[in-house]
This record gives structure tokens, C-alpha cells and sequence, in this order.
């Protein structure tokens, strides 16, 4: 139980509070215009103790910004290459609304209407980025109980929506790698492998397998923040990569005079920058292909990934060696990635099923189908 007493102020005749926290210590607040304010927030104030949902107010009060700078700071499982860019969220679109404002005060309508706003001038990208960041920062001051329940969390958010993915064809793959010069062996090699643009600069000597054709991937140097981060592949886990025939005698003569410890593409010992998108070599190859054939498309080196998987369903690889050679977690992301590609198998599950009924109705008919697992 708490007391109420009145006292006097600048403003005239006000009631005090003074009750006891969860923890048996001792607190007041002040301000009440009215005696049965008083005794309605007292009462309130014990049941959400008898319910367990009592806040202290000067918890509620800490700021976004502090206990961003702590969430931020918390993140140490993420790779750089994953933390810089939830840190520019935060610093573009979180901090200059939120960052002074106490986390006790917010409310859900306030977030929607910042949803709402941002939605109308930044991609879905961008908006649900930004939008996770204020939520998992406000996760953790609901965790240290500074407030009952999330604001952020249930307001309606923009729909992503897929980018339309660009396949290229054996024929415009030799085409582009052709206009690429010097960097002809990496993008053949990107385009057959499926390896992310650092995996591929990060390759060294001695991870290329001559005899089996596969290259071991084990090393990650994405640019982050203007400088290139060397460290381990997404997901942490090595994985080995089959590459074509064709790119052995190429990989042979960048590796030729080098130690096993060198990098296979570029000098040896420096990683290659990743080309502008504005006036780097790969972006003039792109021009000079479109400026002679218009209907060629504008494809990005990260898209060569999504033509290895292309071209290597096309080929007859099932989904599993496709996961391997990609390095996703499951063949289930493989599937919604890709699924697009596996339209060819819708038809052959409806073959197969029309070949079974065939089957059960003439006892003496066998008929051999293939899927691909």
C-alpha cells in the first residue's frame, strides 16, 4: 500500500504519492491535481505489481539513442558486410526521429505514421530495414522491462516486392566476359560458379582443386564502408565449388608463378576492388554490348550468381548440388529463390502423375519416368 498527502506548490494545492517499487524501496510522484487522481494512479500502480507489469517510470525514460548505442554494440554475431548497412539505417532514418525520444513515450500510432512516411520517398527495402532496427532496439528495452509491449511491432508495413531476375544464356555469357578483357577469366568463373564477388577476389592458390575442379571457398573480402574486410563466408562454412572444364586452362595460367598463399585474381597480392557502376570496366563492357545489340540486358556482377544457378538447373543439377554450389542454408531457400527455374518439373510431376494413372489401369504398360530430385 502507498499515501497520499497534500501539499502546497506554485500552481496551488497538489497530492503526493509515496508507495514502495517490487523491490521494497521507497518512491513518490508528485503532481496530482486532484486527491482521487491520486488514489486512482496508486491503485493502478498495485495491481500492475499484483499482475507483475509494473514499469518504473525513470526506466521508461531512457532514450532510443542510449540504448541504440548498446543494441548496436550488441550485434557482434553479424559480419561487417551485414552491420553496416542496419548501422546507416540507423543513422540515416532511425536517429534524427527517434534518437531523443524516451521509449516509455512512444506510441504505435507514432511509428506507423514514420512508416508511412518514409514508405512514400525510400524503397520497401529501405523502409523495412529501417523499421526492423527502431523494433529490435525497442525488443530490448521491453526485455529490460522499461515497457509492457513493442509500439513497433503490428503497424502495417510496405510489401516487398522481387526484383524480376535477369538470366543470362551460354551464348551472352561468353559474349560479356569477352568485353570484360583482362577480367574474362572472372567472369566466366562467376558466371559458372555461382560465388559471391568476394568469395571470388578472396580465392587463393592454393584453394583451386586442378584435378577435382572445384574451388574451396573459405575466404570472404567484401568492400564495407569503403574498404575491403577480409574474413570467412556468409554463413561462416566452407564449401567446395565445381567449375566446368573449360576454365581450367584460364585459372591455370592466373595461378602460374604464384604461391599457394596469393590471390588468384589480380596481382596476387591485392584484393580487387569491386568496378564503379558508373565508369568502372565492367559497367563500359555492359555499354559497349548494348550499344551494338539493344536488347541485351543490364545485369549486375551479383546477377552472374543467379546465372549459374540458371544455367546449371538448365544442365540438369537437382536442387541439393545447386544449394551446395550456392552455399545456402537449406535447398528450401534454394526452391524459393530459384522456383521460377523449376517450371520445367511442374510438368514433369503432371507426366509422371498421368503416366501412373496410365500405368494402374493396364497392369502389363511400364512406362519409365525421370524427375529430377
Amino acid at each position: 500500500m502507498g499515501t497520499i498527502e497534500p501539499y502546497e506548490s506554485a500552481a496551488g494545492k497538489r497530492y503526493r504519492v509515496r508507495y514502495r517499487k517490487p523491490d521494497h524501496s521507497q518512491t513518490r510522484k508528485n503532481g496530482f491535481k486532484t486527491k482521487r487522481d491520486a488514489e486512482l494512479f496508486l491503485a493502478e500502480n498495485e495491481v500492475s505489481m499484483a499482475r507483475g507489469q509494473w514499469i518504473d517510470e525513470s526506466h521508461a525514460r531512457v532514450k532510443v539513442g542510449t540504448l541504440a548505442t548498446d543494441w548496436l554494440q550488441q550485434q557482434t554475431h553479424l559480419k561487417p558486410s551485414s552491420l553496416d548497412p542496419i548501422q546507416r539505417a540507423y543513422r540515416l532514418h532511425v536517429a534524427p526521429l527517434w534518437a531523443d525520444r524516451a521509449v516509455g513515450g512512444i506510441r504505435p500510432s507514432e511509428v506507423q505514421a514514420w512508416v508511412t512516411e518514409l514508405s512514400s520517398r525510400k524503397s520497401a527495402s529501405v523502409v523495412l530495414r529501417a523499421h526492423g532496427v527502431l523494433a529490435s532496439i525497442l525488443d530490448s528495452a521491453v526485455a529490460d522491462r522499461r515497457m509492457l509491449s513493442n509500439p513497433a511491432r503490428g503497424v502495417n508495413l510496405p510489401r516487398k516486392t522481387p526484383k524480376r531476375r535477369i538470366y543470362l544464356t551460354h551464348e551472352q555469357v561468353d559474349r560479356l566476359a569477352a568485353e570484360c578483357g583482362p577480367n574474362e577469366t572472372l567472369v566466366l568463373f562467376l558466371a559458372y560458379t555461382g560465388l559471391r564477388w568476394g568469395e571470388a577476389i578472396g580465392m587463393r592458390v592454393g584453394s583451386i582443386d586442378t584435378l577435382r575442379r572445384r574451388a574451396l571457398v573459405q575466404e570472404n573480402a567484401p568492400r564495407v564502408g569503403g574498404r575491403i574486410i577480409v574474413g570467412t563466408p556468409k554463413g561462416h562454412e566452407a564449401r567446395s565449388v565445381p567449375y566446368p572444364a573449360f576454365l581450367s586452362e584460364s585459372l591455370a595460367r592466373l595461378c602460374e608463378g604464384k604461391s599457394r598463399d596469393q590471390l588468384v585474381f589480380g596481382d596476387g597480392t591485392t584484393h580487387l576492388g569491386t568496378p564503379s557502376s558508373r565508369d568502372g570496366w565492367y559497367e563500359y563492357a555492359i555499354r559497349r554490348l548494348q550499344k551494338s545489340d539493344a536488347s541485351f540486358p543490364r545485369i549486375t556482377l551479383h546477377d552472374l550468381r543467379h546465372t549459374a544457378a540458371s544455367l546449371a538447373i538448365s544442365a540438369g543439377a537437382n536442387v541439393k548440388a545447386v544449394q551446395r554450389m550456392l552455399g545456402h542454408k537449406s535447398a528450401a531457400m534454394t526452391l524459393d529463390t530459384y522456383a521460377d527455374l523449376f517450371d520445367d518439373d511442374l510438368d514433369a510431376v503432371a507426366n509422371a502423375l498421368d503416366d501412373a494413372r496410365t500405368r494402374s489401369k493396364s497392369p502389363n504398360v511400364h512406362v519409365v519416368t525421370n524427375l529430377r530430385s
